[in-house]
């Protein structure tokens, strides 16, 4: 069967996109790491995108042709740096679109902070993420422990190349 390529455009991150985001789930072992708390849990702790002022500020949606949710994005500016947090929608994980969803956040992240390197960070075990993140032009630069909510886990650091 033939996935025909998507176009990913990105929008500003409304309370409705946030709303559906929390209610994603993924299959193991990718639920340790993307699925978020409940929408309510979420805006009562003003956490992540559940700030009001957060998502505006750093959180974009990524929509398709037909405007329909597709991801999300963080673009989050470091010291001379901006990390993206990235997550697609659970059943178009796994379908080859990872490469175009990613370019269209690196052009978001372009567009906002012209001129600063783009970075994001991956558990070394998560391998889809990982190819996903190379065929759109993501290098592994640096590998590191640190800790998460099961103990320490081992990351990498992937930096984009302009081709």
């Amino acid at each position: 069967m033939s996935i025909p390529m998507r176009v990913f455009t990105a929008v500003p991150m409304t309370q409705g996109h946030a709303e559906t985001c929390c209610s994603w789930r993924y299959e193991p072992p990718y639920d340790r790491i993307y699925s978020w708390l409940p929408w309510g849990q979420m805006e009562a702790l003003g956490i992540e995108f559940g700030d009001p002022d957060v998502r505006e500020q750093q959180y974009v949606s990524l929509l398709d042709a037909e405007g329909a949710l597709c991801g999300f994005a963080q673009l989050f500016p470091m010291v001379n740096v901006i990390r993206l947090g990235v997550g697609i929608r659970p059943n178009l994980c796994g379908l080859g679109m990872g490469k175009n969803f990613l370019l269209a956040v690196v052009h978001t992240a372009k567009t906002r902070y012209p001129g600063l390197p783009i970075d994001l960070e991956v558990q070394d075990w998560n391998h889809r993420a990982i190819r996903a993140y190379q065929k759109a032009g993501f290098k592994i630069t640096d590998t590191y422990e640190k800790w998460t909510p099961e103990g320490i886990g081992c990351f990498h650091c992937m930096v984009y190349q302009d081709y």
